[in-house]
């Protein structure tokens, strides 16, 4: 919430005026007592620095201890999902701290993380147009072609003439659509009469991987919807270890650019923002993407983000590098002010100290996080456990 008005705040009561009429307070009608003037401002004085609305209600990142102390994710198998199947519409679990814990007790959250390490370790040293098998596997291939439909969507439905900064009512009428037709799009990745029944569980991943229609907003727990939704192909079967390079360079890309022209051209609000204290208003996966393919380059360091030729030439073969150069496309000013974290992780040595930094940040700051993690959704492929090792919480 912003800082209110100071012109509207009520003073504070002064023992030296209580013999004073009582006067009351234009905002809340409360009494007040009369004060003098206030002394002008000075240099030893200075005014107060409000927060802008969209800043944090704590200015510093929360967890850091818990970050560096952490163990790095790494990768792990996806544990196939065993015929005969109990496919189910998955819910909502998670509600309080108690909950997060209890999630990250279980075996679930543990290989859901060691997906994510896994994807980030099979691209490392990969710039986006590196080679990936071709034809590609059919799942992939469906997969871009669903995501090249939702982008031809956005042609189809212009935004609106809308004064406000964010929130295009258009978006509501793509969203709209998506629900109207996802379910063909899921099946059309369902490629057995025995996963059909599947489209159940996996649709409402999808729905929520673009943003929410109400809200008009878009943050990391719809991106971390669409993971979901990618774990959960791969737990069928239809996504292998070998696919993963191709399902960053070339899928998870192709996600990432749409998500770029629905927040441009449908002004999303950023989902929980953290403002100036977050890596980006929207994203946190391309970043961990991002610098694995970055490790061990013999020319590009971390630094380099602050080398706008690098950006300009680089940003279309590394995530990380297309990300920054999007930020200061979107905000103006010194990157240092308005991308503190950016700027600090800059100064770190190298791209393997950065990726496992992101992945132990995305553990804590993501999948830690109530706010975010209270939309998540459990069926069959993401369990929630009920029965767990209470030596973990």
């Amino acid at each position: 919430m912003a800082d209110r008005d100071p012109s509207t705040t009520c003073p504070p009561p002064s023992s030296a005026s209580i013999s004073s009429p009582p006067t009351f307070c234009c905002a809340c009608g409360a009494p007040t007592a009369a004060l003098s003037s206030p002394p002008a401002w000075s240099d030893s004085s200075p005014p107060p620095v409000y927060r802008p609305i969209r800043a944090p209600a704590i200015n510093a990142p929360s967890a850091t201890a818990s970050i560096v102390l952490s163990p790095v994710p790494q990768p792990l198998p996806v544990p196939p999902a065993e015929p005969p199947f109990r496919f189910e519409v998955p819910s909502k679990r998670i509600s309080s701290p108690d909950d997060i814990r209890r999630f990250h007790a279980s075996a679930a959250a543990r290989h859901f993380l060691g997906f994510i390490a896994a994807l980030s370790h099979s691209v490392r040293g990969r710039k986006l147009s590196d080679p990936v098998p071709s034809p590609l596997p059919a799942t992939l291939s469906g997969l871009l072609s669903i995501l090249q439909t939702l982008a031809r969507w956005i042609d189809e439905i212009p935004p609106l003439p809308h004064t406000a900064r964010y929130g295009n009512p258009a978006y509501r009428s793509w969203h709209a659509r998506l629900s109207d037709e996802g379910r063909g799009l899921v099946l059309s990745l369902l490629p057995s009469d025995e996963l059909h029944p599947a489209v159940d569980e996996l649709l409402p991943y999808l729905l929520d991987s673009f943003g929410n229609a109400y809200r008009i907003d878009y943050g990391t727990g719809h991106e971390t919807n669409f993971a979901a939704f990618l774990y959960c192909l791969a737990r069928l079967g239809l996504i292998k270890e070998e696919d993963y390079p191709a399902l960053v360079l070339r899928a998870f890309a192709a996600y990432l650019d749409l998500m770029r022209r629905l927040q441009t051209a449908y002004c999303l609000e950023p989902a929980g923002s953290h403002g100036v204290w977050g890596l980006d208003d929207y994203h946190f996966l391309p970043f961990i993407f991002g610098s694995a393919q970055l490790i061990d380059h013999k020319y590009m360091k971390p630094k380099s983000i602050h080398n706008q030729d690098i950006l300009d030439n680089f940003s279309n073969e590394y995530m990380y590098l297309a990300c920054v150069a999007f930020v200061k496309k979107v905000k103006k000013g010194v990157f240092a002010e308005h991308s503190p974290m950016l700027d600090d992780i800059s100064g770190v040595p190298t791209w393997s100290k950065v990726n496992s930094g992101m992945l132990k940040m995305y553990k804590v700051e993501v999948l830690e996080k109530v706010p975010i993690m209270q939309h998540f959704l459990f069926g069959s492929l993401i369990k929630w456990y009920v029965h767990i090792n209470r030596s973990h919480l």
